[in-house]
């Protein structure tokens, strides 16, 4: 799935960087304190914003196990070795809903939050569809600036919606998180003087070094920048319009929290933390095309169309709206770290892992989790044509 990456540049965007991930993460994440990304690299302590979740909750039931990797099976120890070697924390697999496994290491537990990292940007991503399909936002071809008027005059004058959901505007940025006068970086530690977020302050200034559309370059601003637009357009926090919108209703079990930056606007582009069952059930609202109470909350096809390729970056995948590809069956929400939901609609089957990969990212490990993944689905499709039989 990822062999492509090897021989190419595009190693370099699939490290999948947020603005806390400078320092020293991996050990942070086994607390069970809502602040689980470490603090080290930042010079500011950031609040953060409750999601809350209601009185209902989407039950997960049971599912009959997975034979070969339940104990005793001919795939126990492979699971097991997983895990320790892949530095797994949490381990969930659902399929038709329901629970075939779940695993928890290095301290981790169902009642312990975990951050998404670079996972938050298929959340932010799909509250942009969330906001078309209540007429917040007309449609992903609308200019920025008709949301964010601040940049105006900027490099982002002709950058539409889509450009920020495919990371396409064009505007330069620096997502090297080794080099210490990255944007990544100076995002950081910007503090602004004028009255605008601190993320549409610094982006605005920002030159341009490409037509927009016309090049692809991994940007965690720009999903930033995408949360500064969804809370203008709506006029509310990211945090309560994703709760209103999908945590109450949908049945998330617990509330997550959102990290803020210095203006108070949630970092759109990493650091929503939550418990690893409702990683699972935010997959699970998606693999049912975001559906709630039997009415879609996006525009018909959303889903279909943000899990396209919508930039081919190898043969065969790429990245769609805040959404990676790999083959025709399934998409990925991907962060540092090892973090993870998997999504496979022909076996109905999602996927969420959470882990404390030493290093921000690392083919090798890549290699590890889609091998382990593909035995699994194997396991499935074993069990489907047994029943076909």
């Amino acid at each position: 799935m990822i062999g492509a990456l090897l021989n190419s540049q595009i190693l370099s965007v699939f490290v999948l960087v947020i603005t806390l991930s400078l320092g020293s993460y991996s050990n942070a994440q086994q607390t069970s304190n809502k602040d689980s990304i470490s603090q080290k690299s930042s010079q500011w302590n950031p609040e953060e914003h409750d999601v809350p979740a209601g009185d209902k909750i989407l039950e997960l039931p049971e599912g009959s196990p997975k034979a070969a990797l339940s104990p005793g099976g001919a795939k126990e120890q492979a699971l097991e070795d997983f895990i320790k070697e892949q530095k797994v924390a949490g381990f969930l697999v659902l399929q038709d809903g329901k629970i075939r496994m779940e695993r928890y290491a290095l301290g981790h537990s169902d009642t312990k939050f975990w951050s998404s990292l670079s996972v938050a940007k298929s959340v932010t991503s799909t509250l942009v569809g969330v906001a078309i399909k209540d007429g917040y936002i007309n449609s992903v071809d609308d200019d920025v600036t008709d949301y964010l008027p601040e940049l105006k005059g900027s490099a982002f004058d002709s950058v539409k919606i889509r450009h920020l959901l495919t990371m396409t505007s064009g505007v330069k940025w620096n997502e090297n998180y080794s080099d210490p006068n990255s944007d990544i970086a100076g995002f950081d530690q910007y503090t602004n003087e004028d009255d605008m977020k601190a993320i549409v302050s610094y982006m605005r200034r920002l030159p341009a070094e490409a037509e927009p559309g016309e090049k692809y370059n991994y940007s965690t601003g720009e999903t930033h920048l995408l949360g500064a637009l969804i809370s203008a357009a709506t006029d509310q926090s990211l945090s309560q319009y994703l709760s209103s919108k999908i945590w109450i209703p949908y049945g998330m079990e617990h509330t997550a929290i959102w990290r803020l930056d210095r203006t108070g606007q949630e970092m759109a582009g990493c650091c929503l933390q939550m418990r690893l069952r409702d990683f699972g059930r935010f997959g699970q609202f998606v693999l049912e095309d975001g559906i709630i109470d039997g009415e879609s909350i996006v525009p018909d096809d959303w889903f279909k169309i943000a899990t396209q390729i919508q930039v081919p970056l190898w043969p065969g995948g790429g990245y769609g709206y805040g959404w990676w590809i790999f083959n025709d069956h399934s998409f990925e929400a991907l962060g540092i770290h090892g973090q993870m939901i998997y999504i496979d609609p022909p076996r109905k089957l999602v996927i969420a892992i959470n882990s404390a990969w030493p290093e921000a990212d690392s083919n090798e490990r890549h290699f590890a989790v889609a091998n382990f993944i593909r035995s699994i689905t194997d396991e499935i499709d074993k069990e489907l044509k047994t029943r076909e039989d």
